[in-house]
């Protein structure tokens, strides 16, 4: 069993960045793509960004492309969330996910989810 805990969520405002952490802990977690969700209040879970096992592949929604950055660290058992020129629109909760094949952005095709870390952008 993998388990994944995000940090690094909090306030900001429109305009700046922040970092997203996610921690993994148990079975070898360079064998597993991992991905980023979020999901906004009264909104579905939409899919932000996914790498591959080794980081060599990325993935991410047209829509976030060019300011959100995924990365990993296998040595330290770690993904990130580099997020840039933040917009209100970012406010959402924001869930770290693994998947034990390439799931890119199928959020149903992932089997291990974080509690989630949260993100508030003030205009």
């Amino acid at each position: 069993q993998l388990q994944l805990v995000e940090s690094g969520g909090g306030a900001v405002q429109s305009g700046d960045s922040l970092r997203l952490t996610c921690t993994a802990s148990g079975r070898s977690f360079d064998t597993y793509s991992m991905g980023w969700f979020r999901q906004a209040p009264s909104k579905e879970r939409e899919f932000v960004a996914a790498i591959t096992w080794s980081g060599s592949v990325t993935n991410y929604a047209d829509s976030l492309q060019g300011r959100f950055t995924i990365s990993r660290d296998n040595a330290k058992n770690t993904v990130f969330l580099q997020m840039n020129d933040l917009k209100p629109e970012d406010t959402a909760v924001y869930y770290c996910a693994a998947s034990d094949f390439w799931a890119k952005d199928s959020s149903k095709e992932y089997q291990h989810w974080g509690q989630g870390t949260q993100v508030f952008v003030s205009s």
